[in-house]
C-alpha cells in the first residue's frame, strides 16, 4: 500500500535513506561521507513538514518496504530559461528485502499521479553514473537531458 509518510515513519524512512547513503559512499567514497548522522536524519523532517516536499512510502505487512522523496519546484523565467513547474525525485529506495517486486515502479506511478494533481507535466531526477538504478529509470521512461562530466587533475 502506498501512502504519504507520517512522523511515525521517520525512523523507518531514515533506515531506507541510510541504505541509499551506503550505496553512494561505496560508489564514490571520494565524495560521500560514511555514516548517517543526525543532520542527515533531520533532512527528512523537511519533507514531512513542507508543502513543497513529500515522502511517499510503500508499506508491506506493517513494514516500510520502500520510499520516495519528492520536491515540487516552480522556477520563474530568467534571462537564460523559461518558467517551469516540475517534480524532482530527490531520493528513492526499496529495502533490500523487498527488491525486484515492483515496489519502485508503484512508487513512481504514485508520484506521477501526485505531480499531475499539482498541474505538473514533468518529473526530473539525477542519478550517479555508478548507480545501477539508471536502467530502472530508463525503463520507467526517463531520458537523459543533461550530463555532468569531470576530470581528475
Amino acid at each position: 500500500m502506498i501512502r504519504k509518510a507520517e512522523m511515525k515513519d521517520l525512523d523507518a524512512v531514515n533506515e531506507l535513506r541510510r541504505q541509499v547513503n551506503e550505496l553512494h559512499v561505496e560508489g564514490r567514497p571520494d565524495i560521500f561521507k560514511p555514516g548517517f548522522g543526525q543532520e542527515l536524519k533531520d533532512h527528512a523532517l523537511i519533507y514531512l513538514t513542507s508543502e513543497n516536499n513529500e515522502i511517499f512510502v510503500d508499506e508491506e505487512d506493517g513494514r516500510l518496504a520502500g520510499m520516495i522523496m519528492v520536491d515540487y519546484f516552480s522556477k520563474p523565467e530568467t534571462p537564460y530559461s523559461m518558467a517551469r513547474d516540475f517534480c524532482h525525485i530527490a531520493e528513492i529506495c526499496v529495502d533490500r528485502d523487498f527488491r525486484r517486486q515492483g515496489i519502485a515502479h508503484r512508487l513512481m506511478e504514485h508520484v506521477k499521479e501526485e505531480a499531475k494533481k499539482r498541474g505538473m507535466t514533468r518529473i526530473e531526477l539525477d542519478v550517479w553514473a555508478f548507480n545501477d538504478a539508471i536502467r530502472f529509470y530508463e525503463a520507467e521512461g526517463f531520458k537523459t537531458f543533461r550530463t555532468f562530466l569531470e576530470m581528475e587533475l
